[in-house]
């Protein structure tokens, strides 16, 4: 009789296969092909993973600065004084200036109360402020004095800036493109800012100018009041 038709007792199979065989090559290529499939999947659960949690990173660290212009912007203006200045070159500045964006000249120019000293270095409690829209920059010019002083390094607000609207209130409660008052002392009650960055919705900013001025009759701007969302 041939090992073929050997009954199964002498150690092998009907089927003609030994269990000391071990996996044949297709059982072995088919183990391959579901590992490589769950390690794949495994790869793109993770990248997927760390691309969110980027992504979260990325819009909360806009967010904050996004806050932290929008403080800034407050602070300054919530705290602006009657105040007349002089230039570098002598020439006086009325106590708030405001006109409509332009890159070549500064977008508002006051000066400030309520500097603060956390180093205790020797300056006035006033400072003047100067913003400016430069090369898709919206940027803040503190000056080291409030007469006569040269500008130092500006600190930057907000990047990729593609438009932006000014508009100050008078005491009448008309909004105004430009703001160069008759009398020097005169100063808007608020101003609306409408900043546009790349990629991003327009956001509407309303801030109040000096906080024991008077406002108009009517309804009055919040001091960093958002009417658009980030």
């Amino acid at each position: 009789m041939s090992d073929r038709c050997r009954p199964a007792e002498h150690g092998l199979s009907v089927s003609g296969s030994s269990p000391e065989h071990g996996f044949t090559l297709i059982e072995l290529l088919v183990a391959v092909l579901i590992f490589a499939m769950l390690a794949t999947t495994g790869v793109i659960l993770l990248r997927s993973s760390v691309d969110g949690q980027a992504a979260v990173r990325t819009h909360l660290d806009a967010l904050a600065d996004v806050q932290r212009g929008i403080a800034t912007l407050d602070a300054d203006l919530a705290q602006a004084t009657p105040r007349i200045s002089r230039t570098q070159a002598g020439t006086l500045a009325p106590a708030f200036f405001g006109r409509a964006a332009q890159k070549d000249e500064p977008l508002m120019q006051f000066v400030r109360a309520g500097w603060s000293n956390p180093g205790t270095l020797r300056h006035p409690g006033l400072q003047k402020v100067e913003y400016w829209w430069r090369e898709g920059r919206l940027e803040r010019v503190g000056y080291l004095a409030v007469d006569g002083a040269s500008p130092p390094e500006p600190a930057t607000l907000f990047r990729d800036v593609t438009a932006l609207k000014l508009r100050y209130r008078g005491p009448d409660g008309a909004w105004l493109e430009r703001w160069a008052p008759q009398k020097p002392l005169d100063m808007p009650s608020a101003v609306e800012l409408v900043l546009t960055r790349k990629g991003e919705k327009p956001l509407t900013l309303l801030f109040l100018v000096g906080a024991s001025l008077p406002l108009p009759s009517g309804a009055a701007p919040a001091s960093g009041v958002l009417a658009n969302g980030v």
